[in-house]
């Protein structure tokens, strides 16, 4: 049998024991999974790997997915319910495409979930039966790397079916993003190849008499006018839905305009009878900032309009890797009549990830997970500085980059001794914008390769008598023991794997101007995995998802949000290896990913929040377009052109943290004193309560809290932000007329109550900068402090709201924060600096209860603040050389 073969029975093998695990009436257990397993392939005949099956099998059966939550204009006159009204519709695609996933060991019951999402999207579009002229505009919000592909082809699906005739799909601004998206549509949707060199059914394809849609986009080609008038049709002609795979770029969005407007349009330049649906992929790469004119956003977008007013029936969805889109927080992205006709005015759908996602929250939130995952580069910016231009000479790399491929080749070794060896493995390196660059350390990668698998063929197999004279298989030991001694192997048993670590090691270059193709189909095609180090720069930022991401190195130091976030290649599913992720960033990349990803998550609660009071897309647009961290993200620019920035602030449902902390002692003495002499009144409060954790002054009046936090010195450039979060408090005094206060102290680091002496919470990785502290991934408090002083019942009804459509899902310190439904004050007293310095450092949080959207502040920039947060703006979109033409 070859190895294609093996891999195929491997794989249907695998699909048939999910099929059969779905038909139980209760989730199996591990043992049950691998008795039925082992009874199956018995039956079945197949004498293949049976670990790694049931694996995939158990990791299947546990993956579930809630049906994420809508905002739509209630008072709109649309029927959401027209989906399950009509009674003629035939769900040809939609089934064949959950078919499609189900062979590609999708559990049914997360096909089933997919799906049931997909129709309720479909529901917020219109009716394709419906008469006359209308349009309906919409948002859905997912996370990096979690799925939106799917759930938007189940979309285009279910849309097919309906009714919808002409299809367009956006996706990014690069050829390989649109290549990659071109194929999945392929597989998912037409069902054939599009490759003209190979035209095979793919896919849903091989369904007998699949209805085909037809293409005018293929791997290769974008759309242009030439081969669309070649084809001699119109849209008009054809019974079967039509599909296109676009990049977000002017030229070929204006030859989509003037060719539907010449071939397709009637007299009055409309075209009448053909539902269109537009899906924006990468609906955030609006806010690129750059030079080059075919990519300006404002033009983008304007033609993305052009093209939906020649439809008099037409629906756009634009789909976001976060809540804080660009047509809430930037838009300068639009003139008036693009963002008045691209707005989600209809509809904005937040999804929920799988349970199995590995997302933020598990990198840069779960303080565990975060710790082991995430590696601090403490060394780059003396060998490849942020701050470098296209001629920069380098002269090495630094040696974390070395131990990160150290340790990138430890863990394939690790995935493969678990059975993983037909699955893809990959690295990725981003720590230039210039493609110059990007070659040069491709070369010192390429030379390091060499000498490592040179090093290991030649020691694998000798004893470590021998192989522990060699320089690097010391080194690869040495990062074993270090990261991954609970791997579940020793190093002899790794040792001797390391040889095949090396069967199909590849390292690419991914950019415009690079003539390799990071192709994992290639490898599957002939039955191999991929090992594959892939180096580049924005090309590895949008959207591209590259599989089997077990070591990501980053070191760049953009603020422009949406690409920060889509940086974030390291998201996504890890089956079966997640113990094994790393991810090597800068000290500030730490920082920033945490408190955005604070920010994103408090946002997605909110959506169920404003959900519960039926709020519209319209009001939530305004509040993120209020949201304090839009300010960080969209000043910049303005920044730098001197502009005088006021805005308006909304802190509802959020908690201000003093993040930046002075480095004064007597500053930092001043305020525990502070503490000590409202302590010793009880802030007013008649008793204090015990927790376990600490204090509470229960139902303090606002006035005493605001009082104290006027005393409370702030660092300087914090000062205007703890300024805000007073102003807002005061508002809201006129609905509130008490908090509570809480004195978090660790008991075990220097508690004295009788000397009103707070334990110290230890903050080792703040970093100290001037005169000024930072707190790591800027947070004060731990999470789940919140919850002190709640009574059980409380923490019950946060268990519930945490609960809504995810079972497994644990309380957020936003859904105590609206179980309290009042102001919270938190002191602490960090140990910051570790034991060589141990300084005693006083910090507050000040938490909002959610639901008063419509109450801001207004706020006038503070640039210092901006720019400490935002860092120098050495890496900016503007210099970037990866863009396709």
């Amino acid at each position: 049998m070859t190895n294609l073969n093996k891999v195929e029975s491997q794989k249907n093998f695998t699909t048939t024991l999910i099929s059969a695990l779905s038909m139980l009436p209760e989730t199996p257990t591990s043992e049950e999974v691998s008795e039925r397993a082992k009874k199956l392939a018995d039956f079945c005949e197949y004498d293949g790997p049976l670990e790694i099956v049931i694996e995939d099998a158990l990791i299947a059966v546990d993956t579930r997915m809630g049906t994420g939550v809508s905002l739509v204009d209630v008072e709109a006159d649309h029927d959401d319910e027209w989906v399950y009204k009509r009674d003629d519709t035939t769900w040809t695609y939609s089934n064949a495409y959950e078919e499609y996933l189900k062979k590609n060991q999708m559990h049914p019951t997360m096909v089933r979930s997919l799906s049931d999402v997909g129709t309720k999207i479909l529901g917020h579009l219109q009716d394709p039966e419906s008469e006359g002229k209308w349009d309906r505009r919409g948002l859905v919000i997912g996370n990096v790397q979690s799925g939106k592909t799917a759930n938007y082809m189940s979309v285009i699906a279910k849309a097919a079916d309906a009714g919808y005739k002409f299809i367009i799909v956006i996706a990014g601004i690069h050829n390989n993003l649109r290549k990659q998206t071109q194929e999945r549509i392929d597989e998912g949707f037409v069902g054939r190849s599009s490759d003209p060199r190979d035209r095979k059914e793919v896919g849903v394809g091989v369904i007998h008499n699949y209805p085909h849609p037809a293409t005018l986009t293929n791997i290769n080609d974008d759309f242009n006018k030439r081969t669309a008038n070649q084809s001699g049709w119109k849209i008009n002609d054809l019974k079967k839905p039509t599909v296109l795979v676009i990049k977000k770029n002017v030229r070929t969005l204006e030859a989509l305009y003037i060719w539907l407007k010449e071939m397709n349009a009637q007299a009055d330049g409309v075209i009448a009878d053909v539902p269109m649906l537009m899906i924006d992929d990468e609906a955030d790469n609006a806010s690129i900032n750059t030079n080059k004119p075919e990519l300006d956003p404002t033009k983008t977008n304007a033609m993305l309009r052009r093209i939906l007013s020649l439809f008099a029936k037409s629906c756009y969805v634009g789909y976001t890797a976060t809540p804080f889109a660009n047509i809430f927080i930037n838009p300068d992205s639009y003139d008036d009549d693009s963002y008045e006709e691209l707005f989600p005015r209809d509809f904005i759908y937040s999804l929920d990830a799988p349970n199995t996602y590995f997302g933020p929250n598990k990198v840069f939130l779960e303080d565990d997970g975060s710790a082991r995952i995430v590696k601090s580069i403490s060394d780059c910016e003396k060998y490849l500085p942020f701050l470098h231009r296209k001629d920069y000479l380098v002269a090495e790399i630094p040696p974390s980059l070395y131990e990160a491929i150290n340790y990138f080749i430890i863990t394939r070794a690790v995935r493969n001794l678990r059975g993983q060896v037909n699955k893809h493995c990959s690295m990725m390196i981003n720590v230039s914008r210039f493609i110059a660059t990007q070659n040069t350390v491709r070369s010192f990668v390429s030379l390091y390769e060499k000498k490592v698998r040179e090093a290991v063929k030649a020691n694998y197999a000798m004893p470590d008598s021998i192989s522990q004279k060699n320089e690097i298989m010391i080194s690869l030991k040495s990062c074993l023991d270090k990261e991954l001694s609970d791997c579940g192997f020793k190093w002899s048993k790794i040792k001797a794997a390391l040889n095949d670590v090396f069967d199909n090691f590849r390292i690419f270059v991914v950019n415009s101007q690079s003539d390799e193709v990071l192709d994992y189909k290639k490898y599957e095609r002939d039955g191999n995995s991929l090992t594959a180090i892939a180096i580049g720069g924005l090309s590895l930022s949008r959207g591209l998802t590259i599989e089997g991401l077990t070591v990501s190195y980053m070191y760049r130091n953009t603020r422009m949000y949406d690409t920060l976030m889509q940086m974030g290649r390291w998201f996504g599913y890890r089956p079966g290896f997640e113990d094994l992720c790393r991810v090597y960033l800068s000290p500030d990349s730490i920082n920033w990913y945490g408190h955005i990803a604070e920010a994103s998550e408090e946002l997605r609660q909110q959506i169920k929040r404003m959900r519960r009071d039926k709020m519209s897309p319209e009001q939530f647009g305004l509040y993120v377009k209020a949201h304090p961290d839009r300010l960080l993200i969209t000043a910049a620019n303005k920044m730098r052109s001197g502009e005088k920035i006021t805005v308006n602030q909304n802190f509802s449902g959020r908690m201000v943290e003093s993040y930046l902390l002075p480095s004064d002692s007597k500053t930092n003495e001043d305020n525990e004193s502070l503490i000590v002499e409202y302590w010793k009144k009880k802030f007013g409060c008649e008793e204090l309560e015990k927790t376990s954790k600490g204090w509470l002054a229960r139902d303090a009046s606002l006035t005493q809290i605001d009082e104290f936090l006027t005393k409370f010195r702030s660092h300087l450039d914090f000062a205007d932000r703890k300024a805000a979060a007073l102003s807002y408090l005061r508002i809201l005094s006129e609905q509130y007329d008490t908090g509570d206060i809480l004195l978090i102290s660790v008991s075990a680091n220097g508690e004295d109550a009788k000397n009103y002496k707070l334990g110290t919470q230890e903050r080792n990785s703040a970093c100290r900068s001037g005169d000024a502290w930072r707190t790591s991934k800027d947070r004060v408090a731990s999470r789940g402090d919140e919850k002190l002083g709640l009574s059980e019942m409380q923490q019950r009804e946060a268990q519930r709201l945490a609960c809504e459509g995810d079972d497994d899902k644990k309380p957020s310190d936003f859904h105590y924060r609206s179980i309290r439904k009042k102001p919270l004050l938190m002191l602490h007293v960090l140990r910051l600096g570790g034991e060589e310095c141990g300084a005693r450092v006083p910090a507050f949080c000040l938490s909002f209860p959610p639901g008063h959207y419509q109450t801001e502040v207004e706020v006038v920039a503070n640039q210092v603040w901006i720019e400490r947060m935002q860092g120098e703006l050495l890496d900016t979109p503007d210099e970037e050389e990866d863009y396709d033409e």
